[in-house]
């Protein structure tokens, strides 16, 4: 292999008693090892063309000495640079080669625990044989709508992947699962399938996505079987078509199968197992709906028990038993087809049961009572006689006869145990086609995701047919994989406008035209079987005739009865003992016709057994054109090969395939132990090389294989560019001259439109030259700080010294004057002293007096007062001694004044009732009278009608003459009537008004009256109205009887008969005006008595005092003189009264004293619903009102509907509000500030609701204007719930909305946008790049957008006057979204656990803080959500290797679980070559310290839909409803304030 690599080199530095070796980029490679494949190794020496030794020291310490061809000198592979190594994409190494992907793929699974590797487009899967947290529902979608780059490699990323291209470019996908045995292709195709069936859910009520998981159980338990190296090993091919419809939804599902092991009914190897569905039946044999079956114990059953372990640990085959069961109901399979199901597979224990013995002679037979055998007959019908015959017998067609031939005990055995095999595929395909059938549901199919999950290559010990054709599909798979990876390839170089070279890749058609093509393998076999005598020697030789020329088949050197086959992954040797018996899959036909004569074996069953070709490749109108022609049949007996139907369902398969995009998923198997997280080298290498990942890796090192965009580059390298090149606007111009300048050699790069491409090893040395600038630059601050110190500390040194020399010169230079001069100073020093001490004595002395004298007086005081509170006491007992006496006096006086007070009454109320007893007689007078008139009259009336006859004959002057006396007489009768009448009436109702008037005075002059005068208004009211009725039919009466007997002398009756009633009509409309003029003063002073209720209140108790008080003599004269002007002022009110009903006199003005209610009609309630809820914009009228305006006006119009009592008008009012809301908050589900002001409006509507209920516990914080406005008569607290529940509602849907305003920014404000300039953390990537980075233009997010946004819902929730209370639970939940999220990405993305990066999460928090602080929001304790988050952070940046650190990660990461801890360490990436990785070791002392941590949970993600239970705190409103006054804008003109 040609290297691009500069020459090996290896710096040594000599020091003092030793050598120190110093590592780089190219001083480490890897050489081949036997038991490790690979292990790395340093270059002591320098190595030039031309020597024959590479020296090399090992990680052990041991030198090595490397032989080197100097003709033609084949180097070791180099070394990735250590920050390249745990890449989530092995297309990011610098070295592309085989060591280089098996060290990525055990450090990332050994140390980081990590089982997903992406390698361009493949996934790499490896079985950690453990169960993760990686796969809930959290993940899922914490996945869904991400692109494939910007998350950790996953099942889920590709599935995602999958799901998005299928509408983007309106083509269908496959996501080709495979690998060996136990590297857990089942659960990842189990997982892709979840997937789709959780992020696509059908609109139908079939639950088809429940469906197409719910068959994965069925398929296992009827298709799967432990084998040594899996105990859930898949023996067949799954092809899988999940149907969506036009919206992308799942609307059903289709299942293709391939190759089933039918060989494993009858036959298991040791240590292996049946089909679970087999042992899933004994383990319920005791089962009452199983006795039937006549089943025994696994181990008692021959085609169970062959592999002499029956059980598989840790699994329940009756627990599987019961949910494969489910699973048929759940797909609809009826019981009955259940009960024929279970009874064909027990027939088949049965019949593997059935003893055949040798009778000799080349003869067999079957003992005639063998239970076994009736069971098998009764299970599936079928006669015994003759299924014994065709055992043990054979007929054979001659030209002219038939002959049945007996056959010998091992042909008997075969025959039996191919009529199982034959049973059991039958069966199974008849299990899949209902399967399918059940899982169409109605619809049209617009697109589909197909799931293969496929046999990886296979070579054991023994290789026999079935590896064979499992090779051979992957041989066409590796095919399909080659040209669409090399199709990629190229359409990246197009997009890029990098010119196109061919690359040579291996091509492995040869090796499938060895197999498929004419006179290959496959057709020789076809050929073979068609001769009744032919066998696997004399197929064999044919093989070596045949195809020996061909170099990709051998022969064995010590064998002959096996060849050899070069594949592309490996030399696999097949054993030929059994390719013609399995290819033929012979079954005779007389048992085939003893089947279809079976009761239970019918309809879907037979059709299976009838057209096996058909069943095999039917599939939704493909047309399959086969991949060889096929062999035509010599005669109607002759049966398509299995070979052949095998080719014709793999070519099906891969026109398929070629149909769709293709996603790759190659599952590893990292050891063969099953043990978890282990690595055995070996066996990784074995398949990575047969599932065409090296094939990758190959392909992209030979042209360009590290990719990055300009901005990548240019955030990584920037330390490389000079002054000049730092300071161009244009980053892509300034990244090709760094790159020219780094990299003379054009052709190691090629610069695209978004990105450079680099040969291999380009990118590791130019991490080198980083690193070497690094490792300068810190050198150089190194140096400035060591001679900074070291400066210090000789100034230091210096001064120390300066002043030693000070004080040895001074010693030498001391005199005896400077002696003298010093004791002279002392002295004045000590007198100075003294005089200084006594004045503050003096001055202290002073103060201590003056404290004295206050303190003295201050006790004088004290005493002082303490006697007089005693004297004050002593006072008080006395007086109270002597009011008491006065009292006792009083008391006896006011008993005696009480009894002549009561007799009064007495008197009062006998003359009261004789009075009304008068009046109730002289009532019953007139009504007698009026009684005796109206008979009389009826009998005048009859005798005027013959009267009139008369009169008319009398002479009409005499008539007219007399007619104009009497209408004068007449007049002044009705005159004097009237007067009299009137007259009456004012007598009547002058005592009725008195005693109103004497009630309103009370009322007036005694501001406590008690609470019976209104029963007495209410009574005295009634005697008016009957006194009125009475007068106005006395009037009536008395003026009908003088009327009608003036007419009857006067024989004139008629005409003033109508001028009489004439007038009582309009006495009777006079009468009318007096009612009303009663109602409306009622109507006042019932109005005064409920504005003067306080002082109805104070009059109940004045009226109890007064029953105690002895003064009552006084009180009543006053009460008479009270009367008597009283009786004046009613005198003079009714003489007004009498005058109303021709002249309203003018009321004087009353000042408005409003009630804080506000009327409206019924007929405007729906234009109040409209004006005030429906129409009303909070960015209209609404902005310059007072916070909460609508909830106000809509109580007041509660609080009148109320006052009214009107339980109609109140409910439609409360029905109206809430029908109104939910339509504004359902049609503006989105616009955040209609829901933020309908929030705060139903929480203060609410809020009015409990203040004015007249509740106790809302009563103690309002004013007792407040208490006055409470609610009378309906209790609203069912609507105050529903309130409740419509504002939960507006609650949700409002942080709804902001969640998704703000979750689009919150990873890459806080996770990628670096907020610390100079801090970069980018590191190389590979195939996959993060979508945010791909371009530069492209909108970009930072913390300053998140702390934006936040401030605007802050500002419009502030606005619209919501409670800080629920301001407060808005922001907590919003920053626990943000931690949630932030951390649920630190979870899934391994190049954001970094040190770097968790500077820059705290520093993004600390803005955070800042804003709380800003808006005085920290009593709403949101930054406490961030503890997970700022924890995750420290432990980025911690130190980790210590066991004093790993105390300190237990105690301090408290609020993250032990999974997340681990998690975090095993993610944690190094930046730069200055960091350290983080040991298993220390890993596993974590865990260690975490095992006893209690309360843990286990959960990776944290729940970022949760929401924490919001409140609605009770806060008083000061606002007074009288006070409100209704703005014109809002057209509410109609409503009145009462």
């Amino acid at each position: 292999m040609k290297r691009t690599h500069p020459p090996c080199r290896a710096a040594v530095t000599r020091r003092e008693g030793g050598v120190n070796r110093a590592k780089s980029a190219a001083g480490e490679l890897w050489i081949p090892d036997a038991e490790h494949v690979w292990k790395s190794a340093e270059i002591l020496k320098d190595f030039h063309f031309g020597d024959n030794i590479l020296e090399l020291l090992l990680e052990d310490g041991t030198e090595h000495h490397l032989p080197v061809d100097p003709s033609n000198p084949q180097l070791p592979p180099l070394r990735n640079p250590d920050i390249l190594v745990g890449e989530n994409d092995l297309t990011a190494l610098s070295y592309l080669h085989e060591p280089a992907v098996l060290h990525n793929l055990k450090v990332r699974f050994v140390e980081s625990r990590i089982i997903y590797t992406y390698c361009g487009i493949i996934l790499v899967a490896v079985n950690p044989y453990k169960q993760l947290h990686v796969y809930g529902d959290a993940i899922i979608h914490a996945y869904s709508g991400q692109n494939m780059g910007d998350m950790d490699p996953h099942i889920f990323a590709v599935a995602e992947e999958a799901y998005k291209q299928m509408p983007r470019n309106q083509k269908n996908q496959s996501i080709i699962v495979s690998g060996e045995s136990g590297a857990g292709k089942t659960v990842s195709a189990r997982y892709a399938m979840r997937y789709f069936a959780v992020v696509s859910k059908s609109g139908s009520k079939t639950n088809v996505e429940d469906k197409v998981l719910a068959s994965n159980p069925i398929t296992e338990a009827i298709g799967n079987a432990k084998t040594t190296r899996n105990d859930n090993s898949s023996r067949f091919g799954k092809y899988t078509e999940i149907g969506f419809d036009r919206r992308y939804r799942i609307i059903g599902a289709n299942m293709r199968t391939y190759l089933l092991e039918k060989s494993r009914v009858v036959f298991q190897a040791d240590n292996e197992r049946n089909y679970h569905i087999f042992y899933q039946m004994c383990s319920c044999a005791h089962l009452p709906e199983f006795e039937h079956l006549r089943l025994l114990a696994a181990d008692e059953f021959e085609y169970t028990s062959m592999g002499g372990d029956i059980r598989i640990e840790g699994v329940d085959d009756k627990k599987d038993m019961e949910e494969t069961r489910q699973t048929f109901s759940l797909l609809g399979l009826k019981e009955d087809f259940q009960s024929d199901v279970f009874k064909v597979l027990a027939a088949i224990l049965h019949l593997g049961n059935v003893e055949i013995r040798n009778s000799g002679d080349a003869h067999s037979s079957v003992p005639p009572g063998d239970p076994h055998l009736a069971a098998f007959c009764e299970l599936l019908s079928a006669s015994a006689e003759g299924l014994v015959r065709w055992l043990c017998h054979r007929r054979i067609v001659l030209v002219a006869e038939t002959v049945v031939k007996p056959v010998p005990k091992e042909r008997a055995v075969s025959a039996r145990d191919a009529l199982a095999k034959q049973i059991y595929a039958h069966l199974f395909d008849c299990i899949i086609k209902r399967i399918n059938t059940a899982l169409q549901v109605p619809g049209q199919q617009h697109a589909f995701i197909g799931v293969l999950d496929i046999y990886g290559f296979e070579t054991f010990d023994i290789n026999s047919f079935e590896q064979f054709c499992i090779n051979y599909a992957n041989e066409k798979l590796q095919q399909q994989f080659n040209l669409h990876v090399f199709k990629l390839e190229q359409e990246e170089y197009m997009r890029e406008d990098i010119p196109w070279t061919l690359i040579d890749f291996y091509d492995n058609q040869p090796v499938i035209d060895l197999i498929e093509a004419k006179m290959g393998i496959l057709d020789l076999l076809d050929e073979e079987c068609l001769f009744p005598q032919g066998t696997d020697q004399s197929w064999l030789q044919k093989l070596f005739n045949y195809l020996d020329a061909n170099p990709l088949f051998e022969k064995p050197r010590l064998s002959n009865e096996a060849f050899v086959i070069q594949h592309f992954a490996d030399k696999v040797e097949y054993q030929c003992t059994g390719f013609l018996e399995k290819n033929r899959d012979a079954l005779y036909e007389e048992l085939v016709d003893i089947l279809r004569d079976s009761k239970v074996i019918t309809g879907e069953y037979c059709a299976c057994i009838n057209d096996e070709k058909q069943s095999s490749v039917n599939s939704k109108g493909i047309k399959v054109r086969p991949a060889r022609p096929g062999v035509k049949a010599a005669n109607k007996q002759l049966r398509t090969s299995v070979g052949d139907k095998f080719c014709s369902s793999l070519s099906l398969l891969m026109e398929t395939l070629n149909a769709t995009t293709p996603h790759y998923v190659r599952c590893i198997k990292p050891n063969d132990v099953k043990l978890p997280f282990e690595y055995d080298s070996r066996r990784v290498v074995q398949q990575l090389r047969a599932c065409g990942v090296l094939e990758t890796i190959r392909i992209s090192a030979q042209s360009y294989p590290s990719r990055w965009t300009y901005i990548e580059f240019y955030s990584r390298y920037s330390i490389l560019m000079s002054n000049q090149e730092a300071i161009l606007s244009d980053k892509k111009q300034t990244c090709k001259n760094v790159l020219q300048r780094l990299i003379q050699d054009p052709n190691q790069y090629k610069f695209g439109r978004t990105k450079i491409f680099f040969r291999a090893g380009q990118v590791a040395y130019l991490e080198k030259l980083r690193l070497d600038r690094l490792r300068g630059a810190c050198a150089t601050i190194q140096k400035h700080v060591r001679g900074w110190c070291q400066r210090r500390k000789y100034l230091r040194m210096r001064a120390a010294a300066i002043i030693l020399q000070q004080y040895i010169r001074g010693k030498k230079s001391i005199r005896l004057e400077a002696l003298k001069q010093g004791w002279a100073t002392l002295v004045i020093q000590r007198y100075w002293r003294g005089y200084r001490m006594k004045q503050i004595f003096l001055v202290v002395r002073l103060a201590s007096i003056t404290i004295q004298a206050f303190t003295r007086g201050w006790m004088a005081r004290k005493r002082y007062k303490k006697v007089r509170e005693k004297a004050l006491i002593l006072q008080k007992y006395a007086r109270a001694w002597l009011a008491r006496r006065r009292f006792q006096t009083m008391r006896r006086a006011g008993r005696d004044a009480f009894r002549v007070t009561s007799a009064r009454a007495f008197h009062v109320e006998d003359v009261t009732k004789s009075l009304l007893s008068q009046q109730n007689k002289e009532n019953r007078g007139l009504m007698e009278r009026l009684t005796h008139l109206a008979s009389a009259n009826s009998h005048t009336v009859d005798r005027l009608q013959g009267l009139e006859a008369q009169l008319e004959k009398s002479n009409s002057q005499k008539a007219s003459v007399e007619a104009r006396e009497k209408k004068v007489k007449e007049d002044a009768s009705l005159v004097s009537l009237e007067v009299d009448c009137y007259r009456r009436l004012s007598l009547l109702y002058e005592p009725f008004e008195k005693q109103q008037l004497i009630l309103a005075t009370d009322n007036c002059t005694a501001p406590e009256g008690n609470r019976r005068s209104k029963a007495r208004k209410a009574e005295l009211g009634e005697k008016v109205g009957r006194f009125h009725q009475r007068a106005n039919f006395d009037s009536f009466t008395q003026v009908f009887d003088e009327t009608t007997i003036g007419r009857i002398a006067e024989n004139n009756i008629d005409i003033q008969t109508q001028d009489h009633e004439r007038e009582v009509e309009s006495l009777k409309e006079e009468i009318k005006r007096l009612k009303e003029e009663r109602v409306s003063l009622q109507r006042k002073i019932e109005e005064g008595g409920q504005v003067n209720s306080d002082l109805q209140e104070q009059l109940v108790q004045l009226t109890k005092h007064v029953k105690v008080i002895p003064e009552l003599r006084r009180d009543l004269n006053k009460l008479q003189n009270q009367k008597n002007s009283m009786d004046r002022k009613m005198k003079q009110q009714s003489e007004q009264a009498r005058g109303t009903y021709l002249i309203q006199t003018p009321t004087p003005a009353i000042p408005k004293d409003y009630l804080g209610m506000l009327e409206y009609k019924r007929e405007d309630e729906s234009k109040l619903i409209q004006n005030i809820i429906l129409d009303l914009k909070p960015k209209g009228v609404v902005v310059n009102v007072i916070p909460g305006l609508p909830a106000y006006i809509l109580f007041m119009c509660v609080r009148h509907a109320d006052y009214l009592n009107d339980e109609v008008k109140l409910k439609s009012l409360m029905s109206g509000i809430i029908s109104a809301v939910k339509k504004v908050i359902m049609s503006h589900r989105k616009d955040f500030e209609l829901l933020s002001f309908w929030l705060s409006n139903t929480y203060q509507l609410l809020n009015c609701l409990k203040q004015y209920s007249g509740e106790e516990e809302f009563l103690k914080q309002n004013t007792p204007r407040q208490k006055k406005n409470c609610l009378q008569n309906f209790d609203l607290s069912e609507h105050r719930q529903i309130f409740s529940d419509l504002a939960i509602q507006i609650y949700h849907q409002f942080v709804s909305v902001m969640e998704k305003t703000l979750t689009p920014a919150i990873v890459p404000a806080l996770l990628e946008h670096e907020s610390l300039q100079g801090f970069s953390s980018m590191k190389p990537t590979g195939f996959r790049k993060r979508s945010n980075s791909t371009c530069e233009d492209s909108e970009t997010h930072t913390i300053s957008s998140i702390v934006q946004q936040l401030s605007v819902f802050h500002s419009i929730m502030s606005q619209h006057g919501m409670e800080p209370g629920l301001i407060n639970q808005a922001v907590k939940q919003m920053f626990f979204l943000v931690g949630a999220t932030t951390l649920n990405n630190i979870m899934l993305r391994k190049d954001m656990c970094s040190c770097r990066k968790g500077m820059q999460i705290r520093c993004n928090i600390s803005y955070l803080e800042e804003w709380l602080k800003e808006k005085e929001l920290q009593s709403s304790h949101a930054i406490d959500t961030l503890q997970p988050l700022s924890q995750a952070a420290w432990l980025l940046q911690v130190n980790k290797s210590t066991d004093d650190d790993a105390k300190e990660i237990t105690d301090k990461c408290t609020e993250l679980n032990p999974v997340q801890i681990v998690k975090i360490l095993n993610s944690y990436t190094p930046i730069d070559d200055f960091e350290k990785r983080v040991t298993s070791s220390f890993v596993r002392k974590v865990q260690s310290l975490l095992h006893d941590r209690d309360g843990s949970t286990s959960q990776l993600m944290l729940d970022s839909d949760y929401r924490f239970q919001v409140t609605f705190p009770y806060r008083p409103s000061s606002q007074a409803l009288e006070l409100l006054q209704v703005p014109s804008s809002l057209h509410l003109g109609f409503l009145t304030r009462i």
